[in-house]
This record gives C-alpha cells, sequence and structure tokens, in this order.
C-alpha cells in the first residue's frame, strides 16, 4: 500500500519506520528542511511514562484561576477571540472530572507502555545514538500535601505496571547526589526507574535516517495546503507547494496525518473538527561547567512544572504550557523563569548567563489522550496527533500502533483507538 505521512517529527517518522517495516511504500511530507525541525526540536527530553497524568483534573480549573495573571505560571491561558480556543476550554472542563481523569490516566499508560516496549524493541535492533540515560525520573516535592497527592498517583499506577515509588529526601538524594546541597527544601520525592531521557531530535534524525534506508522516501520544504476528498469518503489526494514554489497533488491509497498542532488546521479542510490546540513550552539549554553538581537523573520540580535533563555535555530545563494561539514569541519572564527554577536546585552546575531558549507548539487535546488510528467518516485517512507533552514518550508507540492499524492489525494494547 502507498501510505503519505503528513509530518516528519518524531510521532510521523516513527510511523513512517514501523509502515516501511510492514512492507509499505512509505513517503513523508514536511514543510521544513529536515526532520524534527519543529516540536521534536529541543523539548525537556524525558521519556516518562510514569508521568501519564492529564492537565485535566479536579484541581485544574481552580489552579488555572489562581495563575491567570502571573506571566510566570506553570500554565497560562491568555483568553482570544478564538472560538477554537474557547471550545477547547469548555472541552478541558468537561475532561476535568474525576471518572474522567481516572480514564484518562487508563489510557495515556496504556499507549505509555506500549511506547516503552517499541522503544526497546528500535534500541535492540538499530542501537541509535540519541544521549539516552536509563536511570529513571525523580519528581521532587517541596510541600507535604503535594506529595500525598503524589502518592496516590503513584498507587493508581502500580496498578497498571508503573513502578511509581514514593521515597524520603535521604533515598532521593542516594539515587542523586546533586541534591545534597537543598535538602532542607524537600520533603520527599516519587522514582521511577523505568522511565529514561534522551534527545528527541538526535533520535528522530537517527531513525529517518534509518527508515530512508530502509526505501522511506522523505519530501522536506514541501509546504501542506490542504487534503482533497474524493466522493465516496476516501481523500484523493494532498495538496502540498513545493520547495520551488509549484503546486503539486500527491496521491496515495492511505493517508496520515501527523502534524502536530497543526493538525486540525489541515483536517478542517475536509470539515473534519478536531479538538487539539497549541499549548506553548519553553525550554532552556546550558553548557554544564561542574559536572558533579549537574544532576545525572532527569527530574522533575512538579510545584514550577519544570523538568530537567541532562543532554551529553548540556542541561536542558523545560516546562510550563501557555495558550495563546500559534504564536512561538518567547517571553522572557517566562524564559527566565526556567533558569530561576534550575538556579535554584542546582546552582553551580551549569552556565546559566549563556543560555539557549526555544519554544515548541505541543498538540493537547482538552483530556491529553492522543488520537491514534482510522478518522471517523473517512476510509483511508488516519490520525496520529494530539499528543500533548508525551510526544516524546508515545511516539515510537503510537507510530508502532498505527502501522498495524493500516495494515489490518489491531495492536495489542487496551488503548481507545479512534474508529476502531
Amino acid at each position: 500500500m502507498r501510505v503519505l505521512v503528513l509530518g516528519a517529527g518524531v510521532v510521523g517518522v516513527s510511523t513512517a519506520w514501523f509502515l516501511a517495516q510492514a512492507g509499505h511504500d512509505v513517503t513523508v511530507v514536511d514543510r521544513q528542511s529536515q526532520a524534527a525541525n519543529e516540536t521534536s526540536f529541543a523539548n525537556g527530553g524525558q521519556l516518562s511514562v510514569s508521568q501519564s497524568e492529564p492537565w485535566a483534573s479536579p484541581d485544574a480549573p481552580w489552579l488555572a484561576m489562581k495563575w491567570l495573571w502571573r506571566e510566570d505560571a506553570p500554565l497560562l491561558f491568555r483568553w482570544r477571540l478564538d472560538p477554537q480556543q474557547w471550545e477547547w476550554g469548555l472541552r478541558f472542563l468537561w475532561e476535568c472530572r474525576q471518572q474522567r481523569q481516572q480514564n484518562n490516566v487508563r489510557a495515556m499508560l496504556q499507549i505509555g507502555l506500549y511506547s516503552r516496549a517499541a522503544f526497546a524493541e528500535l534500541d535492540a535492533s538499530l542501537a541509535l545514538d540519541y544521549q539516552r540515560r536509563s536511570q529513571g525520573i525523580i519528581c521532587l516535592y517541596d510541600q507535604q500535601q503535594e506529595l500525598d497527592q503524589a502518592a496516590q498517583i503513584a498507587r493508581v499506577m502500580q496498578q497498571y505496571g508503573v513502578e511509581r515509588q514514593v521515597l524520603s529526601t535521604a533515598q532521593l538524594i542516594e539515587i542523586e547526589p546533586a541534591l545534597k546541597h537543598c535538602a532542607q527544601r524537600l520533603v520527599g520525592g516519587t522514582y521511577c526507574a523505568t522511565d529514561a531521557s534522551g534527545n528527541v531530535r538526535l533520535f528522530t534524525r537517527a531513525l529517518a535516517e534509518q527508515a530512508r534506508q530502509q526505501g522511506v522516501a522523505f519530501l522536506f520544504g514541501h509546504r501542506i495546503n490542504a487534503l482533497e476528498a474524493g466522493g465516496d469518503g476516501r481523500i484523493s489526494a494532498v495538496s502540498v507547494t513545493n520547495a520551488e514554489g509549484h503546486y503539486q497533488a500527491l496521491h496515495a491509497d492511505a493517508y496520515v496525518l501527523a502534524l502536530g498542532s497543526f493538525s486540525p488546521l489541515i483536517a478542517a479542510t475536509v470539515g473534519m473538527r478536531l479538538p487539539i490546540y497549541p499549548a506553548k513550552g519553553y525550554s532552556a539549554t546550558v553548557n554544564i561547567t561542574r559536572p558533579d553538581a549537574a544532576p545525572e537523573v532527569s527530574m522533575t520540580d512538579e510545584a514550577a512544572k519544570v523538568v530537567f535533563s541532562r543532554l551529553g555535555d548540556q542541561l536542558r530545563i523545560a516546562g510550563t504550557a501557555e495558550f495563546s494561539g500559534y504564536s512561538h514569541h518567547l517571553n522572557p519572564i517566562r524564559c527566565q523563569a526556567l533558569l530561576q527554577v534550575a538556579r535554584a536546585w542546582f546552582p553551580e552546575a551549569a552556565d546559566y548567563d549563556h543560555p539557549q531558549f526555544w519554544s515548541g507548539l505541543r498538540p493537547s487535546t482538552p483530556s491529553n489522550v492522543p488520537f491514534i488510528g482510522r478518522a471517523k467518516g473517512w476510509h483511508n485517512l488516519f490520525l496520529n496527533t494530539g499528543h500533548g507533552t508525551l510526544g516524546w514518550t508515545q511516539g515510537p508507540g503510537s507510530g508502532k500502533a498505527l502501522a498495524e492499524i493500516i495494515s489490518g492489525h489491531r495492536p495489542a494494547c487496551d488503548f481507545p483507538f479512534t474508529g476502531l
């Protein structure tokens, strides 16, 4: 089968790889000059199945109101005259109910665990070099109430086979000695030894090269304009503008929409409404100057919603979610907030005076559960989008699952695949 994959981020490239392994003729289309040039470029680096917690929770509306006027808030809604944003917000409130939260946690864990197995398969067969560190992930808490809430979530995750443990400050320091100087600030934390971290950009580009060697074609520099509908519930072509500025109609037997935050814009060209909205995340990359003072283990400051991952000789600091449309504008206050959090935990670890800032648009559904599977109402259009902050964590598993669906098989994963 000829398959067009729209999008060359970690989700799109993973989908292309597994489709090629299943024997399909695959072409990947992207407006950028190479793979992983947008949301998969400089994220927090965490492979964090144990953090499969949706933003939508019973506490979320109160927190959103509390943070409404704070420029450095972990979760910031900049309300606009944007019907898409308001519709998304109403759906988000619906997902904040306790039962919905429990269902969403379960779905996110299932695809996360499936992706963990897909990572293991890729690591064993391809030995990709992407600065992977397999020391697990620590979540830090400086308030007892928040640690108690984390303990409840950890017990839920343990029911699904995710060993997220609650540890004392002394136990955390034993795992990560770089926390020793801030022991008095900590009340404890959680730790998942089976989580990991790595450089999503290096992974995606290395996998894209492996896919190319297996016959996958990549059309870079091609702006995707629209899906073209046939009269039989099928997509007949994709309209693109190539690098020379010329219009082309690309034809295939099946089409995969893996365009992240831009997926709803292209879906709308055939009348499909996807409840996905961009959540802008920020990152700062700094050079490590004192390796002994920098963390070896990837970490999350749960109060600030900021993560730290060691990538080679650099420290990646990332986090926050800003709902403000499709702008990539770097807010200086939010940028500096990342550095302030990092300095508080690891003051002597890195050169914080010369950071490289970046922002990316995370494709977020109101539930944080991605759309994976056949698009309802279409015979040959498939979705792999809406992964929010967990695109790196869920990407390979999502790609493998969708390749199985397109090949006529049901994935061995208890997940609500779209259209199944």
